[in-house]
């Protein structure tokens, strides 16, 4: 089957670094560049999730 006959049910987003046109083989960012920088970002902690108080004490507890 051939590339051109491929019906795509939603439309490319912009890549989530720098906002460019996402391209297929990167998906869903526009280079390896912003993949590598997405990459970066999650092993460093930038994308961490925030803990309130309130569950630290509840965890605590069961430990």
């Amino acid at each position: 089957m051939s590339e051109n006959n491929i019906t795509h049910l939603r439309g490319s987003k912009p890549c989530p670094i720098c906002k460019k046109q996402s391209v297929k083989k990167y998906h869903p960012f526009c280079s390896i560049r912003c993949a590598d920088v997405d990459l970066n970002r999650w092993l460093s902690g930038v994308y961490a999730i925030p803990v309130s108080d309130e569950e630290t004490n509840e965890t605590d507890e069961f430990a």
